[in-house]
């Protein structure tokens, strides 16, 4: 079984906290503007996507400082809150469906990837919309993790 995790827009490292410190019986992410997968993980599983939708090389996205940055945790790291890069957002805003498309067939041939390009394709339309209305609102994207 993989890790649950929920991609989502906050306009802030404050903000996105709320995702998992919560005062009320919601699940986590709840009343933020998100996509949950099972197994796309920021750190490893999505690292050859961002460098295909960014151009970036591997080390160019290991030196952002917003790129996988541990926003906050509860129950000693068994949820996480994480930083994606503004570049990778603002890159998926603007990328198309057929370019998205053809990022998926690549990925999907990716080492440890595990999943066909349309699954991947169809995860990456639903980033490239929450990263679109996440720079339409002046805000940034995060993940909660839950394994």
């Amino acid at each position: 079984m993989g890790t649950l995790i929920g991609y989502f827009a906050a306009t802030d490292d404050d903000d996105a906290l709320g995702a998992i410190v919560r005062d009320d019986d919601e699940p986590f992410g709840a009343g933020y503007d998100e996509v949950v997968v099972k197994g796309i993980d920021p750190v490893v599983m999505l690292e050859p996507a961002e460098e295909l939708v960014t151009g970036r090389s591997p080390a160019e996205l290991w030196a952002d400082p917003r790129r996988a940055a541990l926003v906050g945790m509860i129950e000693d790291g068994e949820v996480v809150v994480l930083t994606l890069s503004d570049a990778f957002r603002d890159a998926l805003a603007r990328h198309e469906d057929a370019a998205l498309r053809e990022v998926a067939e690549r990925w999907a041939v990716a080492e440890g990837v595990h999943y066909e390009p349309a699954d991947l394709a169809d995860f990456l339309r639903e980033l490239a919309g929450l990263a679109s209305r996440a720079v339409a609102g002046g805000a940034r994207l995060y993940c909660w993790a839950c394994p």
